[in-house]
């Protein structure tokens, strides 16, 4: 797919190997996953933004001004700094905001490391100086737990490693674009994002042991909620998800163009309509959809391991010819059997979550 890319454009790519249905559900999986992916991280707008609004003035606790509403505030973010960025023709001009937000986040990997050598075990809240009697328990790691909240481990990890539908479009805009360059560059980037996360998780977590909570940062603000540091730190990770947002959009545009005016030329008000339909569409599932988690657990279960394994493979045994290789052929046996793979992935995943929605705890909470 990139070779042929490099010769024509994404549309005359598809055409080249896919037919008209694998088409749309290529662009229908593409759309739901960064749909998914954009309301996630406005969802952290939401609950952080009204949060650093607060520390900054001074206030202990909410006092129901429109100005620490987060849905008044994602909607703001969105016109302000969000569309103006989307409504960008090329995505290589988004490189900057790019490794702005990359930078944002090793500040935020480098603060947990720190903090976990400066926060006591057991933790003292704020306003409560009380030592737990049970120390040796409440600071002991546990390196395996099964519970009802692992139904959403696998297809969090899926969903928070998938970059498919983003290589192509990186792909059509690189200078002296090669497959091994691409290549390269896929490989560098998913490295370096699984060596941050695994820090993260680990120094998070050996910081608190059990008594860390779903959002990390939450769980610093019970030690000191004026801290200084984590401030700083929610401010990083607000201005890197904030800024993560047009680059998820751009594949969901080209996605829709290709499959609704695939012979039609660039025109600003299909580009422009296209931006704002979404990020309308993504505020309403912010404001209204109660719980991150959600949409991290079916986007995670459903269009993950359609793009990780179905999609790929379906694509390669349709496009590669039977007379090169021959359906018993060991390179089809395999594709077939890593999109079976994904079938089960699937089936399994959805079924531990809809086994946690009938028969979990409660879930009212907005915790992401």
């Amino acid at each position: 797919m990139c070779r042929s890319c490099r010769n024509s454009s994404l549309r005359a790519a598809w055409e080249e190997g896919i037919w008209a249905r694998g088409k749309i559900l290529a662009a229908v999986v593409i759309t739901m996953h960064n749909i998914g992916a954009m309301s996630s991280y406005l969802f952290i707008v939401k609950y952080e933004l009204p949060l650093v609004m607060q520390a900054f003035m001074g206030l202990q606790s909410d006092n129901g001004e429109w100005f620490l509403n987060g849905n008044n505030l994602i909607i703001i973010v969105s016109i302000i700094v969000i569309l103006p960025l989307a409504l960008m023709r090329q995505l290589g001009y988004l490189g900057y905001t790019s490794g702005f937000s990359l930078t944002c986040m090793v500040f935020f990997l480098i603060s947990v490391i720190y903090k976990k050598f400066n926060i006591p075990c057991p933790m003292e809240t704020h306003g409560n100086h009380s030592i737990n009697s049970s120390v040796v328990e409440e600071c002991t790691g546990k390196f395996f737990t099964i519970n009802q909240q692992t139904a959403y481990t696998i297809p969090i990890l899926a969903f928070a490693f998938v970059c498919h539908p983003e290589v192509l479009p990186i792909y059509t805009e690189l200078r002296n674009a090669t497959k091994k360059r691409m290549q390269a560059i896929a490989n560098i980037s998913i490295l370096g994002m699984f060596v941050m996360y695994l820090l993260t998780a680990i120094f998070g977590y050996l910081t608190f042991y059990s008594s860390a909570e779903a959002e990390l940062l939450h769980t610093y603000s019970k030690v000191d909620p004026l801290d200084k540091l984590v401030l700083c730190v929610r401010v990083a990770v607000l201005v890197a998800v904030t800024l993560t947002v047009p680059v998820v959009l751009f594949p969901i545009r080209r996605a829709l163009l290709q499959l609704l005016f695939p012979e039609k030329p660039f025109h600003w008000a299909r580009h422009i309509g296209i931006a704002v339909s979404l990020l309308f569409v993504v505020n309403l599932l912010v404001i209204f959809v109660p719980n991150i988690r959600d949409i991290f657990g079916i986007i995670g279960a459903t269009t993950a391991p359609s793009l990780i394994f179905i999609l790929p493979s379906l694509f390669y045994l349709r496009i590669v010819p039977v007379d090169q290789e021959p359906l018993n052929s060991r390179p089809k046996i395999q594709a077939s059997c890593f999109m079976a793979l994904g079938f089960v992935f699937m089936v399994m995943s959805m079924s531990f979550i809809v086994m946690d929605w009938v028969y979990g705890e409660n879930r009212s909470g907005g915790g992401h």
